[in-house]
């Protein structure tokens, strides 16, 4: 079970309405109007996932972020789209945030403390919020 944050706000996979929603329509791919599939396009760019090993990093090194930092993660991870990143380090504050951007989640999360002397592999971009 992972987490997603919409518009800011942090919530578990299964508390947000459009999870159900999608979960019933997932077998039949042509359901939807035209609004519909819209809206799921715009709010996938207002949208993102934390993984449960991001939420313990977070937990175990005692990083929160309040709404505004979580517009702000999800406004890089939106800049990276746009460039044609696929897997990002996105610099916030004192904590970097190993980003899968096609899929839209944080995989996993180190503070400054714990960053030094690490080695980020596999990342095609940089994002400094």
């Amino acid at each position: 079970m992972g987490y997603r944050v919409i518009n800011g706000k942090l919530h578990l996979v299964g508390d947000f309405p459009a999870y159900n929603k999608v979960e019933k329509n997932k077998g039949n791919k042509n359901t939807g109007s035209f609004e519909d599939i819209l809206n799921k396009k715009i709010n996938n760019n207002e949208s993102f996932v934390i993984s449960n090993h991001a939420a313990e990093r977070l937990k175990q090194r005692n990083i929160s972020f309040n709404e505004a930092d979580m517009k702000s993660i999800n406004e890089g991870i939106n800049k990276a789209e746009e460039k044609g990143s696929k897997e990002s380090l996105i610099l916030y504050k004192d904590t970097a945030l190993i980003t899968s951007i096609k899929n839209r989640t944080i995989i996993t999360a180190v503070d400054k403390e714990s960053s030094k002397g690490n080695v980020f592999t596999n990342v095609d971009s940089v994002v400094i919020l």
